[in-house]
């Protein structure tokens, strides 16, 4: 579970995210990247109702991905704000592979330490 500073939740600060942030793109979801004055990272998840209409499937992603940005955060530079937007093909992929797709977007977004 993800400290409750180091997410996103505010419509300002997801507003503010996508109005200045820089975006990377793949099949099954996006990563939008906006430079905050902390010392750790933020990160906010969007699943809308075209991912599935089934709140225990959005919900099960969302458990998911954030148990993968709590192990992965350790290797990101710490002081960004990130918001992942998640499209119907992310259903198709289990653990490993969603593992995969978030840590190649960390990389193209230049986040990751490795």
């Amino acid at each position: 579970m993800l400290a409750a500073k180091q997410r996103i939740r505010k419509d300002r600060e997801f507003d503010s995210v996508f109005k200045g942030g820089r975006s990377y793109y793949s099949d099954s979801l996006g990563l939008k990247v906006k430079k905050n004055n902390l010392d750790y990272n933020r990160f906010g998840l969007i699943i809308s109702l075209k991912v599935s209409k089934k709140a225990v499937s959005r919900n099960l992603l969302r458990r998911r991905v954030r148990e993968i940005i709590r192990h992965q955060n350790e290797n990101l530079k710490p002081g960004f704000d990130c918001v992942f937007i998640f499209f119907p093909l992310i259903l198709d992929k289990n653990f490993q592979e969603l593992e995969t797709a978030i840590i190649l977007s960390f990389k193209k977004a230049g986040l990751y330490n490795d």
